[in-house]
């Protein structure tokens, strides 16, 4: 074995404490490339995953998130089950105020699929929404 073996893929997802568990604050992953195939005829799916999450006490670890994407190539599933495990997996380890999971999965016989889970923290009630004025882009240099 070489001294750093390439990594795997695992379905263990790794934690760590959240550095400011005082506030609410998003954390988005954006996972391009996800791949599973069809459980009835085993041709490859792919899709587009989204996760928008306000941590609790504990923020999910990047590699290990990664890994557990990968862990799913070689699966069969159902776009509506596997979108709601990976959302079952990641509250079972990060218990959050909130996470909502946006799967868009490309074109299968002319059929785009969406699904969007989430979950809310019992007793959560989110900070009120603060609309600032817009202000046009600015870039420094002259016109």
């Amino acid at each position: 074995m070489p001294p750093n073996p390439p990594s795997r893929p695992s379905k263990e997802l790794h934690v760590f404490p959240n550095p400011a568990p005082e506030r609410d604050y998003v954390i988005q992953f954006q996972v391009p490339e996800f791949t599973c195939h069809c459980p009835l005829t085993g041709q490859p799916d792919f899709a587009h995953f989204t996760i928008d999450m306000i941590a609790d006490q504990y923020c999910v670890e990047l590699k290990s998130l990664k890994m557990y994407f990968w862990s799913y190539r070689d699966e069969g599933a159902f776009h509506e089950k596997v979108t709601n495990t990976i959302l079952e997996d990641i509250v079972k380890v990060t218990n959050p105020r909130f996470i909502r999971i946006t799967a868009k999965w490309y074109v299968r016989g002319g059929i785009y699929t969406n699904v969007v889970v989430e979950h809310r923290k019992k007793g959560w009630k989110p900070q009120p929404r603060v609309d600032l004025p817009a202000h046009g882009f600015e870039s420094g240099l002259l016109r």
